[in-house]
């Protein structure tokens, strides 16, 4: 079963922190593929409360995205924000310690700079 762990969080809402992963990522010569995103999932439902909130107009959001570099799999990073902040999780795969950790270094490198 894989976990998640949590390695980093960021005093801004999620699309934003998506912007500036994505750009991060690709200075380090990752490649991000983002594959869901909460906020066009629940476009299809009517009356989807927020289970957090339990309101329409809350700020949660979750982004999924696969992270490729020059290892055959890609690594699984998670953003998930509400209350405009943002925490950064990989899915937890033995196989990939070494991008897991090349991806934690791109995106913390650059937080005290901010």
């Amino acid at each position: 079963m894989n976990m998640l762990t949590t390695f980093l969080t960021l005093n801004c809402p999620c699309d934003e922190a998506l912007q500036k992963t994505k750009k991060q990522l690709s200075q380090a010569g990752l490649r991000a593929m983002q594959t869901f995103d909460l906020h066009t999932a629940r476009l299809a439902l009517r009356d989807c409360p927020c289970p957090h909130h339990g309101t329409d107009e809350c700020d949660c959001q979750m982004v999924v995205i696969m992270v490729y570099g020059e290892t055959t799999e890609p690594a699984t990073l998670i953003l998930h924000g509400n209350g405009g902040q943002t925490w950064f999780s990989l899915v937890d795969q033995p196989a990939n310690k070494k991008m897991d950790l090349s991806i934690q270094r791109a995106l913390e490198a650059n937080v005290s700079v901010e």
